[in-house]
């Protein structure tokens, strides 16, 4: 089954979310403001994002605040420790995972 992690008040996986439903696709809603996602859901996102980098959100209200354009980071150890830097949503299937919401292409995960 398809899961779609983000937040409930992210724009993008509001988008997600309601094209899924308009198109009947089954899939289950993880929000990380109310859930954390465990070490093996983590190693299956960062492990099919071909550049670290892409998974952090530089536009971010956290990002911004907190001076990550300033400092040095890994941004897998990072991004699990303070979810709130993460783009979202993340779809995640069998195994593989497609960081950030595309509008111009929504299928390439389906």
């Amino acid at each position: 089954m398809l899961q779609v992690i983000g937040t409930a008040k992210s724009k993008d996986t509001q988008k997600a979310v309601r094209y899924l439903k308009e198109r009947n696709i089954p899939f289950q809603f993880v929000d990380l403001t109310r859930y954390s996602l465990s070490p093996k859901e983590w190693k299956s996102i960062l492990s099919s994002v071909s550049d670290t980098d892409d998974i952090i959100d530089k536009e971010s209200q956290y990002y911004k605040k907190n001076g990550y354009a300033w400092r040095e980071y890994d941004p897998e150890e990072e991004v699990i420790l303070h979810p709130e830097l993460l783009v979202l949503p993340v779809l995640r299937k069998d195994g593989k995972a497609v960081v950030g919401w595309d509008n111009d292409n929504p299928e390439v995960f389906l």
